[in-house]
């Protein structure tokens, strides 16, 4: 019977084939081309690879997707991340006059791992996850999602499963790509509410009026917090867990009155009930800042947790989509939201059962190939990639990518009319200009 175990001694066998035959170089090519709209933008882009042995290369770059193709085919990297668009093409850096070579644009992206959780999570820890934790991204995505696209305008957000323990956002709009620095910390900064290391105790502190933003990151985390802390993750089963709960209340008496009831009343969810009705008969009377206790706890406990060095900085690498996991196996993939309550890690493909799918014979292939090979080399080469992980499970990830680049698409073309328009019109304006400078 076949078996998708993933064996990470079999990698360096199974990446070579990976390359060659199920990478989807095409819209990979097409993606970080961006319509060739800018000129070099794609040559200019830092590519890093980490070889066996974590042999770390950095500043690689290509002229055509042709170049790329056979480089990776050649050194056939575990990881590959994807940097900023330079100045100059970055594998030339050494031999730029000192100074010159500079980041100049990147995509805004945002890197949430699981780790971060591990003070709120009492399933898993450090890289494990489980599909209990999961929620914590689903969460995280539809937090972030709607605060990118409604707050800020952005359209083209490519969400994508790391292959182990976390997602990536890849924000693609011009305007996004063009973010300064500050600009970019400036988003970070609107988009976190978890502040504080191990050491500080309460991580979330609302203040009155409750920000917009907020009001509906509450109203996602309130759709998954019962089901999610309540019943799987057992917030208030334990005494452990529920003295870590109590601790971030600081006014006394509902600490006092809920201490009381707890030595009674076992259910987790009536427990939540109670502290969730006396902090709200409370509320006049609570000092100002501790109003919002029960909605600090949710918050504190499910809103996604950002790594904000990684989005402020245009020179930041971020793992490359489609990328392989080397300690797991998984695939890098993109995330289909219209299916994100559906999304299981677990069933995300891993190289061993991708290459294995792709070694089940087919029927009349063969002579196909052998006709369609001596037209064209480098378009055969293509039409065998497309025709290979389309018999995978690869396919319906790539589909979601392919769904990403035509929108993209619809908005370069957009922009090329656009600007098409404006020279029109300009040159009416000059032609109009001109017939009055004559007659």
């Amino acid at each position: 019977m076949p078996t998708s175990d993933y064996d990470p001694a079999c990698l360096p066998d199974l990446l070579p084939l990976y390359y060659r035959r199920l990478f989807p170089f095409s819209q990979y090519y097409r993606w970080l081309s961006y319509g060739g709209v800018s000129k070099n933008y794609f040559q200019n882009r830092e590519f890093s690879f980490t070889l066996k042995d974590d042999i770390y290369v950095r500043y690689q770059s290509f002229t055509t997707q042709n170049e790329l193709e056979k480089e990776m085919q050649k050194m056939v990297p575990y990881k590959v991340d994807i940097g900023a668009v330079y100045s100059h093409r970055p594998s030339q850096h050494n031999v730029v006059k000192s100074g010159t070579f500079q980041a100049l644009e990147k995509e805004l992206v945002f890197d949430i791992d699981m780790t971060d959780y591990d003070d709120v999570r009492r399933c898993c820890s450090a890289a494990d996850i489980c599909s209990k934790c999961w929620t914590l991204m689903i969460i995280a995505i539809r937090i972030l999602d709607r605060a990118l696209r409604e707050d800020f305008g952005f359209h083209h957000l490519l969400w994508v499963y790391s292959g182990r323990r976390g997602v990536h956002c890849w924000v693609c709009d011009d305007a996004a790509r063009k973010l300064s620095v500050a600009a970019r910390s400036a988003v970070a900064e609107y988009l976190s509410l978890v502040k504080g290391g191990e050491e500080t105790l309460r991580k979330v502190v609302l203040s009155d009026p409750i920000h917009p933003f907020i009001n509906h990151s509450l109203s996602v985390v309130e759709r998954y917090f019962q089901q999610y802390a309540i019943v799987e993750q057992d917030i208030l089963g334990s005494k452990e867990s529920v003295d870590k709960v109590l601790a971030l209340l600081l006014t006394t008496h509902i600490k006092k009155d809920l201490t009381i009831y707890y030595q009674d009343e076992k259910n987790p969810m009536k427990r939540w009930d109670r502290l969730c009705a006396l902090v709200e008969h409370k509320k006049s009377s609570i000092k100002k800042g501790g109003q919002y206790f029960d909605k600090e706890i949710m918050l504190q406990y499910c809103y996604p947790r950002l790594d904000v060095n990684v989005s402020k900085g245009v020179n930041h690498l971020l793992k490359s989509p489609f990328s392989v996991h080397p300690k797991t196996g998984r695939i890098s993939v993109p995330i289909d939201l219209k299916e994100l309550n559906t999304f299981d890690p677990f069933e995300v493909p891993t190289i061993s059962l991708i290459c294995e799918e792709l070694e089940r014979p087919t029927a009349d292939e063969a002579e196909e190939d052998d006709v369609k090979d001596k037209e064209n080399e480098q378009e055969a080469g293509e039409r065998r990639r497309i025709r290979d992980y389309k018999r995978t499970s690869l396919a319906k990830y790539v589909k979601v990518f392919d769904r990403f680049l035509e929108a993209m698409a619809r908005s370069w073309k957009g922009e090329m009319l656009k600007k098409s328009g404006e020279l029109e019109t300009s040159f009416s304006v000059f032609l109009t200009f001109m017939s009055f400078t004559y007659t």
